[in-house]
């Protein structure tokens, strides 16, 4: 399978592709130091896979994992990450990525995942798969009711009307609620919380 390696960190990059070439089966045909290196390569190169650090430069492997979705590419994606935050793991599974694994998982394990993604299947490391199966819902009871009024369409004057609150405390609660889930906007954030079954 040809791989393309897109990590900011010079020497793991360097050492990931290395050791990720003495497999058999692996080709690593290109190495990106940002996202937009990693986009660009993966659309001229067009790999089987692609290994995207999270956290990079210009864009991260979520963005660029959201940009192939909505291109339809057939470059499946797996992200590499020291973070197991719940929101960005939701983010990826909207993103269409096959595997999310810890950056220190051992070699064989990460060749065992490109693997089985590569097949078709999906990958995830246990440590960040307990961590995502245990995350509570992180919004408060104001929270939530703010975020179910902002689902019907009313406005914070609206929502203050009905909730007894000033309209710039609604809009400090739908500011928190957007900042825990780690949303672009209300939109976004409403989407979240519903995927998780936080609204109800």
């Amino acid at each position: 399978m040809k791989v393309i390696v897109a990590e900011d960190q010079a020497m793991l990059r360097g050492a990931l592709s290395a050791l990720l070439d003495l497999e058999d089966d692996i080709e690593v045909i290109g190495q990106a130091e940002n996202g937009e290196q990693a986009l660009s390569m993966i659309e001229s190169l067009v790999p089987d896979l692609c290994i995207l650090d999270i956290e990079m430069p210009k864009l991260t492997g979520l963005d660029v994992a959201e940009r192939l979705k909505a291109q339809k590419h057939s470059c499946r994606v797996v992200i590499l990450t020291t973070f197991s935050r719940a929101g960005y793991f939701q983010r990826a599974m909207r993103a269409g990525v096959q595997g999310f694994l810890l950056k220190d998982s051992p070699i064989d394990e990460l060749g065992a995942a490109l693997r089985s993604v590569h097949q078709g299947g999906r990958a995830v490391s246990p440590e960040l798969a307990m961590t995502f199966w245990e995350a509570e819902n992180p919004l408060s009871e104001r929270e939530r009711e703010v975020l179910k009024l902002a689902a019907e369409g009313l406005s914070a004057v609206d929502m203050a009307g009905k909730l007894f609150l000033t309209a710039g405390t609604v809009r400090n609660y739908l500011s928190e609620a957007i900042q825990k889930l780690e949303a672009k906007n209300r939109i976004d954030a409403i989407g979240i919380a519903r995927k998780n079954g936080w609204l109800d």
